[in-house]
């Protein structure tokens, strides 16, 4: 079984059925709309597709995949597993269990502002790793926040044929592009509706909803230095030692665009006697 739901379907480049504002703080950070969407994908998902759920299989979440910084959809899968478990106690199941797709690479190029063969062979030149036997017999939920392209469902779908993965797979989705006349650019214009400098990352940092996320994380450390020594005045010092601890864990201190910021953090780490 391989299957798709989406909550929301963008057919206009003006008109839409969510708020492009709430999706641009939640892809920056703001967690509070991960909880919002992820009530919302669940309602709609169980009034279209209850009975996938009235199996005995295990049911396995997965967000997009990610290598130590958790992307934006992570934490729309936290959620949404959250809603799902409850169901499943209502109905005295077992809980959803929660994995992921690892993945070893990174880029720094602007996913949003590529076409379908653009962002395809991007991601195509990663390598991922999926545990195959422990997903094997089961129900697969993947949740992404948007589908565009169809290029992430494209790469995780060749990721399990690769690996022989023997299950049943649900693609869901908060929003899905379904005008395909429309440039798949218009995922930056939702990117950015709310959140589009270096100001606006200030005010969300310092939201009590806030926590760093993939997308947050490259748009700091490819901060020309300026803007860089701005957002650093403007937001708790133990924020800016989390980055760091982020950045290294994903390997960013080796990619040449994020040295500079990287090693200004260090810096202020020495100046602060650690």
């Amino acid at each position: 079984m391989n299957k798709r739901y989406s909550l929301h379907h963008i057919h206009s480049a003006d008109e839409f059925t969510f708020s492009p504002a709430e999706y641009s703080y939640f892809k920056y950070g703001d967690k509070s709309y991960a909880e919002k969407f992820a009530k919302e994908l669940f309602e709609g998902f169980i009034s279209e597709h209850e009975d996938l759920l009235n199996t005995d299989k295990e049911i396995v979440v997965l967000p997009s995949p990610y290598m130590a910084i958790p992307t934006a959809s992570n934490f729309l899968c936290f959620y949404f597993k959250k809603h799902l478990d409850y169901y499943l106690f209502q109905k005295e199941k077992k809980s959803s269990i929660l994995s992921k797709i690892n993945r070893n690479h990174t880029y720094i190029t602007d996913y949003g502002n590529l076409n379908f063969e653009d962002r395809k062979n991007l991601i195509a030149n990663d390598t991922y790793y999926i545990d195959k036997d422990f997903l094997r017999g089961k129900l697969c939920i993947f949740i992404d926040d948007i589908k565009i392209t169809g290029s992430h469902e494209y790469t995780v779908n060749r990721i399990l044929d690769e690996y022989d993965v023997e299950a049943d797979f649900m693609f869901l989705y908060y929003a899905e592009l379904m005008n395909f006349d429309l440039d798949p650019k218009i995922e930056n214009f939702f990117n950015y509706y709310a959140v589009k400098n270096v100001k606006h990352i200030a005010e969300v940092m310092n939201k009590t909803s806030f926590q760093f996320n993939t997308r947050i994380v490259k748009y700091i450390l490819g901060l020309d230095s300026s803007n860089f020594d701005y957002l650093t005045s403007k937001v708790k010092k133990e924020q800016m030692d989390h980055l760091l601890e982020l950045a290294i864990s994903n390997n960013y201190h080796l990619i040449k665009e994020y040295k500079n910021n990287i090693n200004t953090l260090t810096q202020t780490e020495l100046y602060y006697g650690y």
